[in-house]
């Protein structure tokens, strides 16, 4: 069954109706929502007789062409991008659990040979995507990113449709645009055997933005001094709403989607990016968290709010996003016990102070309250839909204890 296209402006009416059912939630949002820039993405999904799914999309706001940062949401195709460049290799005993090495061929690269929280010290891609699917590493994504390439990561998707985005930036560690363009020498191996050998690769033909709406704020903090003008995120990662949604429903519904816009996976390949993106924190034993990672870290729908336990029939299927002021959540929501599902991707900008870089968002007073009280009114309106059949949603069930 094809997946419709996500559109500007398709059936905004239900989330506008919605968010105005919650004035004592919703109404400073609603009141100035240019200012919190908010967009957001919410599909029904419906069941038919042999349990296929057809999805509904309602949208707010969304336009493809407005900048955001999305941060860490940019690290899903990346982790997809991965697994697909290990199968489309075709090479024996070459997969995500391959141990590997990255060497430095170029300035600011960092190479590795080990790895303290694999179980065995050893970096593979299957560590990397624990890692970012558990508490959005940066390193981790960086180092898929450098795997995959800069220009090949764009052109793969593009290619499947996603167009609305670009991914090539390193995330944390200060690299110029220059440096994302060369990514680092990979090496694969098998005990004193090398199974696949990548050198340093460069993206001669820098890409360029073409929006028009990526000077943000009144000013920023530059060295620690105030610059009186908007910053200008151009160079820096983008990733539309609808693009974010449209791989997330690639990757939990691939049948459901044209062939050209899935990612070449094997269904363990499925089955291990859905019950990491799905796990909390303190459920993964390599690697292991400490408390700190509490069970909404990363995670902003219904429970983003707080850092209380989730109830064991609720899990969230998501990537998140948070950096400069901006909120950003991608999941797919499912209730085992009561038959829910559904996607929600929303975006909000926390930046009173109009400055960027200076470390006072309000993250914890407007972005995560307003997220998971837009998770909740949607799950609460779910709750009462009518659907003719009942969904069967074992494929999403894991054991998350092995």
């Amino acid at each position: 069954m094809p997946l419709p296209a996500i559109q500007a402006q398709t059936r905004t009416n239900q989330i506008e109706s919605l968010l105005r059912s919650k004035p004592e939630w919703f109404g400073p949002i609603l009141q100035n929502p240019d200012t919190y820039e908010v967009q957001i993405i919410y599909t029904q999904i419906d069941r038919d007789r042999q349990n296929q799914p057809k999805f509904t999309t309602h949208t707010w706001r969304l336009d493809p062409k407005q900048y955001f940062y999305p941060a860490s949401t940019v690290k899903l195709p990346a982790v997809l991008l991965a697994l697909e460049k290990l199968n489309d290799l075709k090479i024996d005993g070459l997969n995500k659990h391959t141990p590997l090495r990255i060497d430095s061929a170029y300035s600011r690269q960092i190479p590795v040979v080990g790895d303290s929280t694999a179980e065995n010290g050893l970096p593979s891609v299957a560590q990397y995507i624990r890692k970012i699917l558990l508490v959005s590493d940066n390193d981790a994504f960086n180092r898929l990113l450098e795997f995959v390439g800069q220009r090949p990561l764009n052109e793969k998707l593009a290619a499947k449709g996603y167009k609305d985005l670009f991914i090539g930036r390193r995330l944390q560690v200060g690299s110029t645009p220059e440096e994302d363009r060369h990514s680092n020498p990979f090496t694969f191996y098998h005990g004193d055997k090398v199974l696949y050998k990548q050198p340093l690769v460069v993206n001669e033909q820098p890409f360029a933005s073409t929006l028009t709406t990526t000077r943000r704020g009144k000013g920023y903090m530059r060295g620690g001094q105030l610059v009186n003008e908007p910053m200008d995120f151009s160079p820096m990662n983008y990733f539309s709403l609808g693009d974010m949604q449209g791989i997330l429903r690639s990757l939990m519904f691939p049948e459901a989607v044209p062939a050209e816009k899935r990612f070449n996976l094997t269904e363990d390949d499925y089955r291990f990016v859905r019950k990491h993106m799905s796990m909390f924190p303190r459920e993964s034993k390599w690697p292991q968290y400490d408390t700190s990672h509490y069970p909404s870290y990363g995670k902003f729908f219904l429970y983003g709010d707080t850092k209380d336990d989730f109830p064991p029939h609720i899990r969230i299927f998501n990537k998140a996003g948070w950096a400069y002021g901006t909120l950003t959540d991608n999941a797919y929501i499912v209730d085992f016990e009561r038959g829910v599902e559904f996607f929600l991707t929303a975006t909000i900008l926390v930046n009173e102070d109009g400055i960027f870089n200076d470390d006072k968002y309000e993250y914890e007073t407007v972005g995560k309250p307003f997220l998971s009280r837009l998770g909740q009114v949607i799950y609460e309106y779910e709750l009462g839909r009518k659907r003719r059949y009942k969904p069967d949603l074992s494929q999403f069930r894991f054991d998350y204890s092995r």
